[in-house]
């Protein structure tokens, strides 16, 4: 390919970058609206409460959610991600709550779907705000993670979100076999719609802190470490093995995360498998740019050229907690 290139004078690939809409003429990747996923942390609480570590994102209270979701629609943001901030009276060793039918997050789908907005509802499958000790599966007795115990309660939790009319479900725990087991029961209940976003290769990261001071599972973790479920950050072959066991058991979409530490997975997962792939800018992603744009020492452009990334390295979607900022300039 390259030996058929003329070299300078007779090409200078400077003459395309040279007028601004030469440059846009010849962009091979752009970001719109419809790539973009909002997450949003609901909470029963009565008024919004500000998360330090992540300025300007709010726990968005039970009774402002219908307007939260107006304004999503109203900016053509396709789809929001809905995350649950428990009261800790709620929170055991086994994290029942999470399948409560009349918990907090299927009272919102239901919320959400009587009112007839033309956003997509996906929920988070895990058992970390749920649980007393803040990991995503059911303990053993010795502190290990009861890898087929916790898929019963994950299955559970899923149709309870499908039954309120989640759209999608997206299991981020990282248990072995729990695509598998939800797909099962999905299709023996009669769901048969409901997709799956798998967190297919979610790495056992440092960019998760503000997330768990969102949701409050950091002081239920104390401390503890996800390693023995999460990916290790140093293993890239791995990611394909765990996306390929997805789609064989049901995923109709798969995620990774954090975002941009793994471009080289995203990268590689959808030159491999060619399905539909998204991504997750994490809360530390988020609270970086925001931190250094609000200081001064970047300018806003950086969240654009961080969200292009994504799209350049083949993610069809992008969960971002700057959705609603990047809407309103698309717009």
């Amino acid at each position: 390919m390259f030996k058929a290139i003329k070299s300078f004078p007779e090409t200078r690939l400077r003459r395309l970058r040279t007028n601004d809409w030469s440059r846009r003429m010849v962009r091979q990747n752009s970001l719109t609206v419809n790539d973009l996923v909002y997450p949003i942390f609901v909470t029963e609480d009565q008024n919004e409460t500000k998360i330090d570590s992540m300025p300007g994102i709010e726990r968005i209270p039970e009774k402002r959610m219908l307007k939260e979701i107006d304004e999503i629609e109203r900016l053509g943001i396709p789809a929001v991600a809905i995350f649950p901030v428990i009261s800790e009276e709620k929170k055991t060793a086994l994290g029942e709550e999470a399948f409560n039918s009349n918990g907090l997050i299927p009272r919102m789908v239901r919320k959400i779907k009587e009112a007839d907005f033309n956003v997509g509802i996906i929920t988070d499958v895990a058992l970390d705000p749920y649980t007393s000790h803040g990991q995503d599966g059911i303990l053993e007795d010795n502190g290990t993670i009861d890898n087929d115990g916790t898929l019963e309660v994950l299955t559970k939790q899923a149709l309870s979100h499908a039954d309120a009319g989640a759209d999608v479900v997206a299991p981020s725990d990282m248990m072995d076999g729990r695509i598998g087991a939800i797909r099962k029961e999905l299709e023996k209940k009669g769901f048969k719609k409901t997709k799956i976003l798998a967190y297919s290769a979610k790495y056992a990261s440092s960019f998760y802190g503000p997330f768990r001071d969102a949701v409050g599972s950091k002081n239920s973790l104390a401390g503890g470490s996800k390693e023995q479920y999460q990916m290790d950050p140093g293993n890239s072959d791995e990611a394909i093995s765990e996306v390929f066991l997805d789609i064989q058991e049901g995923a109709d979409m798969v995620m990774i995360k954090p975002g941009t530490p793994y471009l080289d997975i995203i990268y590689r997962v959808k030159q491999e498998f060619q399905i539909p792939t998204f991504a997750y800018q994490v809360s530390g992603e988020y609270a970086m740019l925001k931190g250094a744009i609000d200081r001064g020492w970047l300018s806003r452009a950086a969240i654009y050229e961080s969200l292009i990334a994504f799209k350049r390295s083949g993610a069809d979607g992008i969960l971002t907690y700057f959705a609603k900022e990047i809407a309103q300039d698309l717009s």
